[in-house]
């Protein structure tokens, strides 16, 4: 059994945001699997369940805003029995570049509000799945850039990147997380198309 958990903030007020891609990513991803998916509220979320090669699998997400994302994980994870090394996490990362992604297993919560605080209930040895969004190139401009919309020339290109993230996702389910990797983390010359970085001191597209 595997729990899937996108990170992001509850409320139509934060959909479109940076910080919301692992809402984003679960939502694709479900609704890859479940065209006609029932989510339903339990352990502080919405949470959605389908089976893989017989196997449930159960995608969270946290309802009780970024911060206190831990708490809405362990009750799941206590709930289904789910050790940490079959919780895979889904985030936004600032230190990727636009359009980039990593999966690892462990590490710090690299000033990440939503992992500091599962790390502060789980430990650091589970999956994380981290979304590159880009830096606004001032440390300044980081809270109004993740808690901004993606631009009007990011969002197709999210779409298609969560769409693809969605339909190799099983792979990771299937114990092949390598390949995943290597099929989604395309060298520099294939990255995504990504646009222009914007001038920090210029406001984003929207």
């Amino acid at each position: 059994m595997w729990l899937i958990v996108g990170l992001g903030n509850p409320g139509p007020s934060f959909a479109g945001h940076r910080h919301n891609i692992g809402f984003m990513a679960a939502d694709s991803f479900v609704g890859s699997q479940i065209p006609l998916a029932n989510w339903r509220q339990k352990f502080h979320g919405d949470i959605a369940e389908f089976a893989f090669n017989g196997e449930k699998i159960v995608i969270l997400k946290p309802m009780s805003f970024m911060n206190l994302s831990g708490s809405a994980v362990q009750a799941a994870a206590q709930f289904y029995k789910i050790p940490t090394s079959q919780i895979l996490v889904i985030h936004d990362e600032l230190d990727l570049p636009f359009g980039r992604l990593k999966l690892k297993r462990g590490g710090g919560a690299g000033g990440h509000n939503g992992l500091r605080s599962i790390d502060s209930h789980l430990g650091q040895d589970y999956h994380r799945l981290r979304l590159g969004i880009g830096h606004p190139g001032n440390k300044d401009r980081v809270s109004p850039y993740v808690l901004g919309d993606f631009s009007a020339v990011e969002r197709p290109l999210v779409t298609d990147w969560l769409a693809k993230i969605a339909d190799h996702l099983p792979l990771i389910l299937d114990g092949k997380a390598g390949l995943f990797q290597t099929r989604l983390a395309p060298p520099p010359e294939k990255k995504l198309n990504v646009p222009p970085k914007p001038d920090p001191d210029q406001p984003a597209l929207s």
